[in-house]
């Protein structure tokens, strides 16, 4: 989101950035001096996240920040009258369109996932009629080749009614003047035009990759950057980079697994474990100490990674995901192929599509032993295999550079999005000399969102 308030704010318009209250937060200020920051002024409180989870939260958030929100607005609109031109809030907080429709001011949706996902949401509670899928788990979905049931976004913390009362309210367009989707014409040109023709009734603009086209921090933890270091040492293409995000939580088996099967592989790697990522562990103290002696003599085991960084280093040959939207977006734009391990939601669709689709990965089913883990790393890294995964990954790469360069397709539809700005009703009220955007944002997505409730040091965003 920041991100994109970036790119919106190189085209000229200005950008206010309100946040909700937390106990710990992080500034964006200094990261974002051009950015006005606001607060809003009621919030729930951060136990309700933990007893309801992700699902359940965003719901009941949805039910009642809607009027703390209305009061941060309000003002903002007293201070700054005329000036507000539209608001841009993410599509699970959707509460907000109802809110902007009040005080008539334009609103459009921030869809973070892919176009596939945006549609595959539609049609979920048709899918899942009785909270039971229509389909065997394995059985193909008819129409949306290569997803089968058990790909669909479903989350692993909620039931599928809760899920359904979700999705059925983030794709209500409602009163929405247009939606901007987190991706890429080369990537996903079919789901587009599904979207446009069979789903929406109103613009659609795809704008990704957005950390090509902004310089914006990408991580709200604290990045250890002696890695680069390590991986300086390493050959070309030698190297498996392993990081499940900052959401997945991991029992101590599977990562005794993990590390068993790396140790086996006999290929140097970097390893992102996250603190508290391991359930009843603080950090890797669980891990025997002779298996952590042969792990460490090999890899290089560190609690955050520079991802950015680490995926442009030519000595990172594949790249071990959970398949999160911004990890595989970051890897594709640096042609790294990946080894898909997904945990809930729309990582599953875009493991999905990087194996069968873009052919540029291995998704990684079932249990995990030490020998799928070996057998895994080296079909990534090693072999004609591999290198044929390579090739795809840099083709997609190139696509994807082009798509942000004058005259690509991700800079048009930006270009594109910004003339559709000058159009809305508020922009045509005054002179173009005063035009001002500003952005709403509630909340990051929910696997991000959960990942800042959970590391206490994430304040909740709102663009206006």
């Amino acid at each position: 989101m920041m991100q994109l308030g970036q790119a919106l704010n190189s085209k000229g318009f200005s950008v206010t950035v309100a946040q909700g209250v937390f106990h710990h937060q992080v500034s964006f200020s200094e990261d974002f001096p051009e950015f006005h920051f606001v607060t809003i002024p009621k919030n729930l409180p951060e136990s309700d996240f933990k007893n309801l989870g992700p699902v359940g939260f965003f719901l009941k958030l949805n039910r009642e920040c809607q009027v703390g929100f209305k009061e941060c607005f309000g003002q903002l609109l007293l201070q700054h009258i005329n000036e507000i031109s539209c608001v841009i809030y993410d599509e699970v907080m959707y509460f907000v369109g109802a809110a902007a429709k009040e005080f008539n001011v334009p609103n459009i949706i921030f869809s973070t996932t892919s176009a596939i996902t945006f549609v595959c949401r539609y049609v979920f509670h048709k899918l899942y009629e009785n909270n039971e899928p229509k389909g065997q788990e394995d059985e193909l979905v008819l129409d949306f080749y290569p997803l089968r049931y058990k790909d669909f976004p479903v989350s692993r913390w909620a039931s599928l009614e809760s899920i359904t009362e979700l999705y059925r309210k983030m794709v209500d367009k409602r009163t929405a003047s247009s939606v901007i989707i987190n991706t890429a014409s080369c990537l996903e040109s079919s789901s587009l035009s599904r979207l446009q023709q069979e789903r929406l009734e109103i613009p659609v603009y795809p704008v990704d990759p957005l950390h090509m086209m902004a310089s914006a921090p990408t991580s709200l933890l604290k990045e250890d950057n002696s890695c680069i270091t390590w991986l300086s040492k390493k050959k070309v293409n030698s190297v498996i980079y392993i990081s499940l995000g900052s959401l997945a939580l991991m029992e101590i088996i599977e990562v005794i697994e993990i590390a068993s099967g790396l140790a086996a592989c006999r290929k140097p790697f970097l390893w992102v474990v996250r603190p508290g990522s391991i359930r009843g562990s603080e950090w890797i103290e669980c891990l025997p100490k002779k298996l952590l002696k042969m792990v460490s003599g090999r890899g290089y085991i560190v609690k955050w990674a520079l991802q950015k960084e680490v995926l442009a280093h030519q000595a990172v040959g594949g790249f071990w995901s959970h398949c999160g939207r911004n990890s595989t977006l970051e890897s594709l734009g640096e042609g790294v192929p990946m080894i898909c391990r997904p945990f809930s939601s729309d990582q599953k669709v875009n493991a999905r599509y990087l194996d069968c689709v873009w052919r540029a990965g291995i998704q990684v089913e079932g249990e995990l032993g030490r020998e799928v883990v070996e057998r895994a790393v080296r079909k990534l890294l090693v072999g004609e295999e591999a290198e044929e995964m390579r090739k795809r990954a840099i083709i997609l790469k190139e696509k994807l550079r082009a798509s942000v360069t004058n005259e690509g397709s991700s800079h048009n539809s930006l270009e594109e999005f910004v003339n559709f700005l000058r159009t809305l009703p508020y922009m045509q009220a005054r002179p173009m000399h005063v035009l001002e955007v500003h952005m709403l944002r509630v909340q990051f997505q929910i696997w991000a969102f959960w990942t800042f409730y959970t590391m206490k040091k994430c304040p909740n965003i709102l663009f206006s």
